[in-house]
C-alpha cells in the first residue's frame, strides 16, 4: 500500500536551500508541486548544470559562507511563508573535519550560513500570512546523538542547528513564526551513496531496526508537513527519521 499526503501550497512562498538534489531536490518539487513559489538556492552558476527537474523554481547561485551574497538573497523577500534550511555538507572545502581548518570550515557552512540566512529574514517571515503562521524548518543528522568519528565537526554544527531551532522557537512563537527540525538517519543521497563507503553504509542499514537507507522523499514528507497548517501548533520540535536506528 503506497499512500502521500496531499497538501494546497497554492499563494505561498518558499525558500529551500540547497534544492538541487536529494533531500533538498524532493522538498522543493513536492512544494512545487502543491502550488508552492519556490526559490531554491545551489553552488553552480544555472539550474541546468545540475541536470534534474527543476521547472518552475527560481534558481539563486548561493554559497553559505557567503556573507554578502546571503544578504543579497534575503533582501528579495518581502514576505516569506516558508524556509527549510537543507543546504549543507561533510568535509567541506574537501578539509579534514579533525583539523582547526576543516572543523571551522563546516561549521560554517553548516551552522553560521543558516543562523545569518534565517535571521536576515526574520523581517520577511514574521509578514507571513499564512494560516499556520510563517515556518522554519532546519535539517539536522543523527550525528547529533550518536558519535560518526569520521565527521565531528558537521556532528557539532547540526547539533547548533538544534539549539538554534529551539532557541529561535521561543524567541519567535509570539510573531507566529514556527521553527523546527527534522533529524535525518541514513538515507540515499549522493552523500551518502552506498558506492562511496559501501562497508560503513552496510554496517549502518545492519544496525538499523527497519534494515534500510531511507529516502529524500520520506524526509521531504515530514519537512512538508512541518510547512502545512496542520503542524500549526508543533514549535521547537524535532522529528527524527531514521528507521529506528538511535534507539538499537
Amino acid at each position: 500500500m503506497t499512500a502521500r499526503a496531499t497538501y494546497d501550497f497554492t499563494g505561498t512562498t518558499a525558500l529551500v536551500t540547497g534544492g538541487t538534489s536529494g533531500i533538498g531536490h524532493s522538498i522543493a518539487t513536492k512544494l512545487r508541486d502543491a502550488g508552492a513559489t519556490v526559490t531554491t538556492t545551489g553552488r553552480k552558476p544555472q539550474a541546468a548544470d545540475y541536470g534534474v527537474d527543476l521547472d518552475g523554481i527560481t534558481y539563486h547561485q548561493l554559497e553559505l559562507t557567503d556573507r554578502a551574497g546571503i544578504q543579497e538573497l534575503a533582501a528579495g523577500f518581502s514576505t516569506l511563508d516558508i524556509l527549510v534550511n537543507n543546504a549543507g555538507a561533510i568535509f567541506a572545502g574537501g578539509l579534514d573535519e579533525s583539523t582547526p581548518d576543516g572543523f571551522r570550515a563546516t561549521v560554517d557552512l553548516n551552522l553560521f550560513g543558516p543562523f545569518e540566512l534565517t535571521t536576515a529574514l526574520y523581517a520577511a517571515l514574521a509578514k507571513s500570512a499564512a494560516p499556520g503562521g510563517a515556518s522554519v524548518v532546519g535539517l539536522s543528522s543523527l550525528s547529533t546523538v550518536r558519535a560518526v568519528p569520521m565527521v565531528p565537526a558537521y556532528g557539532a554544527a547540526k547539533s547548533g542547528v538544534l539549539a538554534m531551532t529551539r532557541n529561535f522557537a521561543m524567541k519567535w512563537g509570539p510573531d507566529k513564526i514556527r521553527v523546527n527540525a527534522v533529524t535525518a538517519g541514513f538515507i540515499d543521497t549522493p552523500m551518502t551513496s552506498p558506492e562511496l563507503v559501501p562497508d560503513y553504509i552496510a554496517e549502518q542499514c545492519a544496525r538499523t531496526p527497519l534494515g534500510r537507507l531511507g529516502t529524500p522523499d520520506e524526509v521531504a514528507e515530514a519537512v512538508i508537513f512541518l510547512c502545512t497548517e496542520n503542524s500549526a501548533f508543533i514549535t521547537g520540535s524535532v522529528v527524527t527519521i531514521d528507521g529506528g536506528y538511535c534507539v538499537s
